[in-house]
């Protein structure tokens, strides 16, 4: 009788495993198709920079995770990712740093001297966040820039993420 109970807990234990790996393969790949005809764009202006040339898909996935559902109310995923590349073109960063030669060639500036160039391009104060590179010099991480919550329109960012740079970092060549 023993065997009886357990059998029908194990079944549902590798039921509720099945279908919560059908979930996630759902998940994946309803957002595939989600931003399907963007992925052309995607690939060489928002590609993991870790592996850039894999398919980005999973790490794409991983943004929409962690950013994008904030503003899943207003933006659902091919629009906020349509909106991320229309503000990068919009915003041309790497035009507007190497205006000032500020180049991604592994060179040494000065964190204020980026902070300033892209808050004359903006119009607004970025929040630049670094990392080590192997021989412990801080180097560019990420740039960020806040948007309203229709993810069109640029604004002053009400908090900054916590985190330190050097007065002097790395902007490493990709």
């Amino acid at each position: 009788m023993r065997i009886l109970t357990i059998a029908p807990l194990a079944f549902l234990c590798l039921l509720a495993v099945a279908l919560s790996a059908q979930g996630y393969a759902y998940d994946f790949f309803y957002f595939v198709q989600q931003i399907q005809d963007l992925v052309s764009s995607l690939q060489p202006n928002w590609a993991s920079l870790a592996c850039p040339s894999s398919d980005s898909t999973s790490f794409w996935q991983h943004e929409w995770e962690k950013h994008g559902t904030c503003s899943e109310t207003v933006l659902d995923e091919h629009s906020y990712f349509q909106d991320a590349l229309n503000l990068k073109s919009m915003t041309k960063l790497l035009s507007c740093l190497k205006s000032a030669n500020i180049s991604p060639n592994g060179g040494s500036y000065t964190l204020t001297s980026i902070k300033n160039e892209i808050s004359a391009c903006i119009g607004h104060v970025p929040w630049i966040e670094c990392n080590k590179d192997a021989s412990g010099r801080y180097q560019l991480y990420q740039v960020y820039i806040c948007v309203d919550h229709s993810g069109t329109t640029l604004i002053d960012c009400p908090v900054f993420p916590t985190g330190a740079c050097g007065s002097s970092i790395i902007f490493p060549t990709f």
